[in-house]
């Protein structure tokens, strides 16, 4: 386990990296000085640069100012004393070069250079150049003065090349988003942080190391406290520290600064909550497959994933219903007794702090969940899987604490005790294994959207409007990612809840965090439509690889911007409709169509209030029996936090219940409140063919091969404002 989380820091050791004594460099300078005939001497001023002696190794440029004496040009050589200005410090030494140079009897000339000392960030630094090429002249407006030359700079005198860092993001270290939960794991981002290499430390944890350091200030002023360092990691071009936030750091405002080699960097504003829980991901995106272990016996604890196996000598299988797991988190809260030594461990749950599992919409009391024994800043969350929890590849993941939610993650989930895969609809076991051998999936997804509302808008009122757009695109995801693959979805019968926190204690994150999620190049892509449709050759906009079209915006008794309307009196019509992509860098040439049906027709329409301990049951007619059909809900406050419900069935059913277990988990949410802005609630229903057919289709990739069985599909669907009670 602490191989699959080391990058997290939870398995540490010592590794110390030593900075070289002796650095090889390049001097070149430009001067100039003005005299008139009485002068004796002059002073040379003008730009100098050393390459490898700036921050990580760069080139360090500063200003120069060189004192010639006239007097001694009657000499075969003339020794130049010298300074150079860095903005960290300064060096001093001579150059020597032939007289000639200066008395203009030779244009051109070999001379050496020395470093005699210096100061600031270069004190203590010698150094020589044995051999520089250099210019120069005396002429009627002054001296010229150019040399260049390699040499060595020794640093082991007492100065330091001192980089100035930059910080680009704060953020928890398994979500990656902003703000840091006390006696939390976190990281900071940026650029000149750390020495290259990584180094990783044992406890107890340093609060510096190198001359590295990480430093909360209170925006009030106040001193400044340092976090624990867990490693230091600049490689590949990229500049990471991972540190531990003391528990006993206060909640509020804080101004982060790193400090390295003597310099420190600029403030970065940084917010402390008590609690904010965080997921670890198999891929550190923040989002994806939770860090999970499946509990097989007490020698062997499965790494959750799609298929039963070994990969990299680590075993891995799908958690089944029935079988104890271990989560992997941090922020959960604070701790007494230390942060930077090995936790005896900590049982949040024991002590008053709510905690709660939410698998695919079902809440779960865990066992234990708390720090993790022989670990620091870690978290640890025992639980059972109840024997009807959810099952799938892609099965909805979130912890609760004290009502503070974490990101959505997913877990891997096998139908039965003794299933050696997840089920995924149209993917085999085969593919399964592919992705958990470090595999991917291509996929192509586009959807046309119809659906009307009514929908109650603040000092407004009741308003209907519509909506039909097209939207979709290519995507390549890695196992880590499924959830985001196009071509998987819940199976018919299934339900699940995703949540968000309130406003205070919002995750959103601040930075653009990688994931294992690939969108593909297609080129252009133009939509048609049937007779009626007033659709035609209607390109779609592209972004980042991502197409969509606004087809048509309407709402009763609002002007709608022509830019936000859509195409001038087009329609959504029951017809073929058909893409035409050109092919791009990574998608070749294809086309696409579809057959658009009937909409369904809710029985009795859709409810204006849902009273969640008695369930919701919806009747409908229309639609082929095949269609998937969808019946969500969202409800909630910007104070109480927000969740989203979805049911999938199929037309054919004609009816379907959303169990009081589901909604229960929605906030309450008034009428009034909903009328005041200050509360949302929706109910609706969308239904779409089944991925057969005419709605599939193949695209070539450029690379070679093709994305079989991509999709067109059409989303219609009613949705209406409806209290939660």
């Amino acid at each position: 386990m602490k191989a699959i989380i080391g990058f997290c820091a939870l398995a540490l050791w010592v590794a110390t990296l030593a900075q070289a004594a002796t650095v090889s460099t390049t001097i070149t300078v430009n001067g100039t000085a003005a005299f008139n005939s009485t002068d004796t001497g002059v002073t040379v001023t003008g730009t100098a640069t050393l390459t490898n002696i700036g921050a990580g190794g760069s080139t360090a440029s500063g200003t120069i100012s060189a004192t010639v004496s006239l007097t001694t040009l009657t000499g075969a050589t003339v020794t130049i004393p010298f300074t150079i200005t860095f903005s960290g410090g300064t060096l001093t030494g001579t150059v020597t070069l032939p007289a000639t140079i200066l008395l203009g009897s030779s244009t051109s000339a070999t001379g050496s250079g020395t470093i005699t000392g210096g100061s600031g960030s270069y004190a203590g630094y010698s150094g020589s150049f044995p051999s520089l090429s250099g210019s120069g002249g005396v002429g009627a407006s002054g001296i010229t003065l150019t040399f260049t030359g390699a040499g060595t700079i020794n640093t082991t005198g007492g100065g330091t090349i001192a980089p100035t860092p930059t910080i680009t993001a704060v953020l928890d270290a398994a979500s990656y988003t902003a703000s840091i939960a006390q006696g939390s794991i976190f990281v900071v981002k940026g650029t000149n942080l750390s020495a290259s290499g990584l180094s990783q430390f044992s406890f107890p944890l340093p609060t510096s190391s190198s001359g590295v350091q990480i430093a909360f200030t209170p925006t009030s002023g106040a001193s400044a406290t340092s976090a624990y360092l867990v490693y230091l990691y600049n490689q590949s071009g990229v500049n990471q520290l991972a540190a531990i936030l003391p528990s006993t750091l206060a909640i509020g405002n804080y101004n982060v600064t790193v400090t390295n080699g003597g310099t420190v960097s600029a403030p970065f504003a940084v917010s402390v909550v008590q609690r904010k829980p965080g997921l670890i991901t198999q891929d550190s995106s923040g989002s994806g497959l939770v860090v999970a272990q499946n509990y097989i016996s007490a020698t062997e604890l499965d790494v959750d994933r799609f298929t039963t196996g070994t990969v990299g000598g680590v075993t891995i299988s799908p958690a089944k219903p029935g079988q104890a797991l271990i989560a992997w988190a941090t922020g959960l809260g604070p701790v007494t007794g230390g942060d930077n030594t090995a936790s005896a461990g900590f049982n949040f749950e024991a002590n008053g702090v709510n905690v709660q599992v939410i698998v695919g919409g079902m809440s779960i009391a865990p066992v234990y969940a708390g720090r993790a024994p022989g670990l620091a800043g870690a978290d640890q969350i025992n639980f059972t899987l109840p024997a009807g929890v959810p099952t799938g590849c892609t099965v909805s993941f979130q912890i609760s604490v004290n009502g503070v939610l974490s990101t959505g993650t997913f877990l891997s989930i096998a139908p039965s005790a003794s299933a050696n895969a997840c089920v995924a609809p149209g993917l085999t076991t085969s593919q399964l294994q592919n992705l958990d051998n470090g595999g991917t999936l291509t996929s192509g997804g586009f959807s046309l959207e119809d659906f009307s509302a009514n929908i109650v808008v603040p000092s407004v009122g009741n308003v209907t409007e519509t909506i039909a757009s097209v939207a979709g695109g290519f995507t390549q995801v890695t196992g880590f990612q499924l959830a985001s693959y196009a071509a998987v979805t819940y199976q018919p019968g299934a339900c699940y809840v995703t949540q968000s926190s309130a406003a205070g204690q919002s995750t959103t994150t601040t930075t653009t965090v990688a994931t294992s999620i690939t969108y593909l190049d297609a080129g252009a892509v133009t939509l048609n439509g049937p007779s009626g449709s007033n659709i035609t050759n209607a390109a779609l906009t592209e972004s980042s690889n991502i197409y969509s079209l606004n087809i048509s915006l309407q709402a009763a008794g609002i002007t709608i911007p022509p830019a936000e309307a859509g195409i001038p009196n087009a329609s959504i019509v029951s017809g073929t409709y058909t893409l035409k992509g050109a092919g791009g860098k990574d998608v070749g040439p294809f086309n696409a169509s579809l057959n658009l049906g009937t909409l369904l027709t809710i029985t009795g329409g859709l409810p204006s209030s849902v009273t969640r301990n008695s369930g919701l049951t919806l009747n409908w007619t229309g639609g082929n029996s095949t269609d998937v059909v969808e019946i969500f809900g969202i409800s909630g406050s910007s104070s109480s936090g927000t969740a989203t419900f979805g049911c999938i069935t199929t037309a054919g059913a004609g009816t379907f219940t959303v169990p009081a277990s589901i909604l229960n988990q929605l906030p309450a949410v008034t009428a009034q409140a909903i009328t005041a802005g200050t509360g949302t609630g929706f109910v609706g229903v969308f239904s779409s063919p089944a991925a057969a057919g005419s709605s599939l289709f193949s695209a070539p990739l450029t690379a070679g091969g093709s994305i079989a069985n991509s999709t067109f599909l059409a989303l219609l669907g009613v949705e209406a404002t409806a209290s939660y009670q």
